[in-house]
């Protein structure tokens, strides 16, 4: 919905700005109005910082910086000395790991433990030493608890602790145990730390007796060693108590174990023969090599009976080695050369018919045929071994069957003995193990100086020199800390003063003193401001246009006017004001700008440009060039960027947006919680909405009351048809200004001082 209103006459043209230098600064000039009462323009609207003014403040309220400098010296040195002095002595330990070689079980647990001794475990080891355990044996073995040093209660509470124990600051000593005590004091002078980059910890202990801070430094360092070794001793213990009982449960089991296997052995009949070996298996081994010398045997036999056949049906020489090597062979083939030789002899005297040579043929003759007869013996004896060997070959497949028949019914057996042989030697490995650390933790247990995870490489020695209190660096920070208090104070002081805003070129009305024509000679009124010297400068040209030719009447009507309804508003608490007119034009805004400045007399009030049709607003703000609400919805901007502060008052403004900025930005819902933000931030939110003729009604009649700037030559009859109109669209009450604020009329408003 956009808001119409309507115009009667013609729009009238913006009135001009006045000039910006008054008449009289350029020559005198008779006036019935007194001079101006001008003010100088605050050093903090430029911006910049006068280090003259800043050294001159400095040198002017030195006293302010010497005096408590001074103080806080002999303060400092009085107190270092009432202080009662603490000397520190340290020792230092070094963190390695030992183990000793003849108590080694391995010779891979030494590498384990330098492994193991990274920085976590020397903070490990320094929060050992910060047990209580070891500080009650130290305070203890020191007989610290006898000592008012370290319990305050022996020597008094003085009656400065009891008022702050009493109001809460401080603890009350009495509420606490004695032992509680004496830990507080030892902690509160103890300190133990390790060294960057290394495995070193470093013991300090501080006291008022020097003697005593030695002492326990190195009860302290003794202390951890002890503990270390009890440790290492308990572990050992307890190691060897619990594999005690252990090792007895592991003998039984390993006892049950043997005793299972070996009843299922000769309930199974699995008994281990030579080589570790069931004696089934062994059978059918043996079985079955005696199955191969069998066969070989026949094939062999066999072999050699066949040839001999072959060559006594050839007719062939027998030359067999059975048949050579047989002694009845032997004779019977030397008696045969012996008769060739007696036939050679005889042959070669006697013919062939003779007697004696055929006697030689039938001895030759019979002597082969035995020879004959004997190889087929021979041959025959091979045959019938060679049976034999066959039948042999048949016994031994069938007992080789049987075995086999046999050891494959043992089988699921056999996987049971094994299974019962793993678990017993499980058993019996685990219980040599546990005996094997049962032995070695026994011996660590008797031995009395078991080694320790540190050694001590550096003892404490007595110091002659207090570390508490450090006097010269106490006394020096003291005194230039003072020195820079007191001087940034008085430094504050006169930034304070140099940057406090002032009013700029005001002028004030004042009631006509005379008719007459009277020439006066301008004079400087300083406006009081608090802790702010009057300072008097020339006039400087004004952010607002000037109209010194205006009558007084019309000025004071126009201004009361103005003044009545800004009381009207503020006792009506309006929080949310559109001014808008029947126009667009600088009319608008300066009315605007005047209600606004009436309202900051003693509220906080913001002026927001919703129009920007009149460069009024940036004229008269300290940043004329400050982003506006338009850079704020794009998210270029800030809330604290986009207020700026009036040069005339304690009004603040938000601008439009920047030259050129795009209008309809002012349409985004966006602009509604903005404004909803600054009516909880402000008293008074005031809305220059100029004629309203592309603004939402939501954003301008929501909660709000109307304030109408009407041109001049504007009906009654139109007046009052507007505000029926104004009043239909949803504002909550309207009020229409008889005339338009003209631009010497936003001058006579009156100024205030921003604080």
């Amino acid at each position: 919905m956009r808001l119409a209103f309507w115009r009667a006459g013609k729009v009238k043209a913006v009135v001009e700005r006045a000039v910006s230098k008054s008449k009289a600064e350029a020559k005198p000039k008779v006036d019935a109005r007194p001079a101006p009462v001008v003010t100088r323009q605050a050093s903090g609207e430029s911006g910049d910082i006068d280090l003259h003014a800043l050294g001159a403040a400095l040198a002017r309220k030195r006293g302010w910086i010497i005096v408590p400098t001074v103080l806080a010296l002999v303060a400092s040195v009085a107190v270092v000395n009432l202080v009662t002095p603490r000397y520190k002595s340290e020792s230092r330990i070094l963190i390695d790991g030992r183990e000793n070689v003849f108590l080694r079980p391995n010779s891979d647990r030494s590498n384990e433990e330098r492994q193991a001794l990274d920085p976590e475990a020397v903070t490990s080891q320094v929060q050992l030493v910060l047990s209580r355990d070891l500080a009650r044996e130290i305070i203890k073995k020191n007989k610290l608890a006898e000592r008012p040093e370290f319990d305050p209660v022996l020597q008094g509470i003085s009656p400065l602790k009891s008022l702050a124990a009493l109001i809460g600051i401080g603890r009350d000593p009495f509420s606490m145990t004695p032992e509680e005590r004496v830990l507080d004091a030892y902690y509160e002078r103890l300190q133990a730390y390790a060294v960057d980059k290394s495995r070193v910890i470093v013991i300090e202990f501080q006291s008022a007796d020097p003697d005593l801070a030695v002492r326990v430094a190195n009860s302290i360092a003794d202390g951890y060693l002890v503990l270390q070794q009890n440790a290492r001793q308990d572990q050992a213990r307890n190691a060897s108590q619990w594999l005690a009982g252990e090792i007895e449960n592991l003998r039984k089991k390993v006892s049950d174990a043997e005793a299972k296997v070996e009843d299922f052995r000769s309930k199974s009949s699995l008994f281990v023969g030579t080589n570790n070996t069931t004696l089934s298996n062994q059978q059918m081994g043996e079985v079955n090599t005696q199955l191969n010398n069998a066969r070989s045997m026949r094939a062999d036999a066999e072999s050699k009976a066949r040839l001999i056949k072959e060559m006594l049906q050839s007719g062939k020489p027998i030359e067999a080695s059975e048949v050579v090597n047989s002694e009845l062979m032997r004779r019977l083939s030397e008696q045969r050369v012996t008769l060739r030789a007696q036939f050679a002899e005889q042959s070669s005297t006697l013919l062939g018919n003779h007697p004696r040579i055929k006697e030689l043929k039938a001895q030759l003759g019979d002597l082969d045929n035995q020879i004959r007869d004997e190889a087929a013996k021979i041959s025959r004896s091979l045959e019938s071994d060679a049976r034999i060997a066959g039948g042999r070959v048949d016994g031994l497949t069938t007992s080789l069957e049987q075995l086999k028949k046999q050891a494959t019914s043992t089988n699921g057996q056999d996987v049971q003995l094994r299974a019962l042989e793993r678990e017993a030697k499980a058993q019996r490995d685990l219980l040599e193990t546990y005996l094997g650390k049962y032995r070695e933790a026994s011996t660590r247990e008797t031995i009395d100086t078991a080694p320790a995870e540190g050694r001590i490489i550096s003892r404490a020695v007595v110091s002659n020199t207090p570390a508490y209190p450090k006097k010269l660096p106490i006394v020096l920070i003291a005194t230039i800390a003072t020195l820079l208090l007191s001087s940034g104070v008085v430094v504050t002081g006169e930034l304070l003063r140099q940057t406090a805003p002032r009013a700029v070129a005001v002028f004030a009305p004042a009631p006509a003193q005379t008719q007459a024509a009277v020439r006066q000679e301008p004079f400087v009124q300083p406006m009081v401001e608090p802790m702010v010297e009057p300072v008097v400068e020339p006039v400087m040209e004004g952010p607002a246009p000037l109209q010194p030719e205006m009558t007084a009447d019309v000025g004071v009507t126009e201004f009361a006017e103005i003044g009545h309804l800004a009381d009207s508003l503020r006792a009506a608490a309006a929080k949310k004001i559109t001014v808008l007119g029947t126009a667009p034009g600088e009319a608008v805004t300066l009315s605007a700008l005047t209600l606004a400045r009436h309202l900051a007399r003693d509220a906080r009030v913001v002026v927001v440009d919703l129009a920007a049709s009149s460069p009024t607003i940036a004229a008269v703000s300290v940043d004329a060039s400050a982003p506006g609400l338009a850079e704020l919805m794009q998210g270029e901007a800030s809330f604290a960027q986009v207020i700026t502060r009036d040069k005339l008052s304690r009004l603040h403004l938000v601008m439009a947006g920047r030259p050129g900025f795009d209008r309809s930005l002012l349409q985004s819902p966006r602009v509604t919680l903005a404004i909803d933000a600054l009516l909880r931030a402000y008293d008074h939110v005031l809305l220059d909405a100029g004629s309203a003729s592309d603004l939402p009604a939501e954003l301008l009649t929501a909660n709000a009351r109307a304030v109408v700037v009407p041109d001049a030559s504007m009906e009654p009859d139109a007046r009052t048809l507007m505000c029926e109109q104004l009043k239909a669209v949803g504002f909550s009450e309207v009020t229409m200004l008889s005339r338009p604020v003209q631009p010497s009329d936003a001058m006579d408003t009156p100024r205030v001082v921003a604080a």
